[in-house]
């Protein structure tokens, strides 16, 4: 792969809450590729994290793309609020909507990129009928829900084959849950080029309060083939 192609996304969800203008404009300033929204309802996943009013407000203070997750269920209501409060990327889970097709087609007409995210016990094969209205592929490598989890192992060969299941098509291919300088180097191995790290890189500020350090580490390693 060409590593240019390497994309880091910080993970709110690790952030301080209490300054999240702030915490956005250090991790561009630092170089991230993109901010992670994980958007979460206590009712799909066991917790509850924010919604699109957060994401709007964030938004002025970035100029790269908010990538959002959304770990809700039912989803479909909340895609257009989130595309109106500047989400350029919005992923979904496939059990959140009773028409997976229909959903996708509703975030590429809002004007913004579409994803599905696999949780650890999802099957690739919900792919591969809808693989034409599909910009990104999340692969989440631990159970959705909370931050700080350990990576699970088994995901680095259900990365492999999401990368033979989407050969030769501008599919970006997301991997999210544990991801640290120690283990990106073999994930970006198995196929993944885009990196959500949450307690990863705001676990790890620089003596200013930036990011640089942390996320220069993270490419690097990315990088190491």
């Amino acid at each position: 792969m060409n590593p240019h192609t390497i994309r880091i996304a910080p993970s709110i969800l690790s952030a301080d809450f209490a300054r999240l203008g702030e915490e956005v404009r250090a991790i561009e300033a630092a170089g991230a590729d993109l901010v992670h929204v994980d958007v979460m309802d206590n009712h799909y996943v066991p917790n509850l994290t924010i919604g699109p009013l957060v994401c709007a407000a964030i938004h002025p203070h970035v100029t790269i793309p908010l990538d959002v997750h959304l770990m809700v269920e039912p989803v479909d209501a909340l895609i257009p609020l989130f595309a109106r409060a500047g989400a350029r990327i919005i992923t979904f889970h496939p059990e959140a909507s009773r028409h997976v097709d229909r959903t996708l087609g509703m975030i590429r007409e809002l004007g913004c990129m579409a994803g599905l995210a696999l949780n650890p016990a999802t099957s690739l094969s919900v792919l591969d009928h809808v693989v034409d209205k599909l910009d990104m592929v999340l692969l989440m490598s631990v159970n959705p829900g909370f931050g700080g989890q350990q990576f699970i192992p088994a995901t680095l060969a259900k990365l492999t084959a999401a990368r033979e299941r989407i050969a030769g098509r501008p599919i970006w291919l997301q991997v999210d849950g544990g991801v640290t300088v120690d283990n990106i180097a073999a994930i970006r191995a198995a196929g993944a080029d885009t990196f959500v790290a949450g307690s990863a890189v705001f676990g790890a500020p620089d003596a200013d309060g930036g990011y640089r350090t942390v996320l220069q580490r993270l490419r690097a390693h990315a990088n190491t083939e």
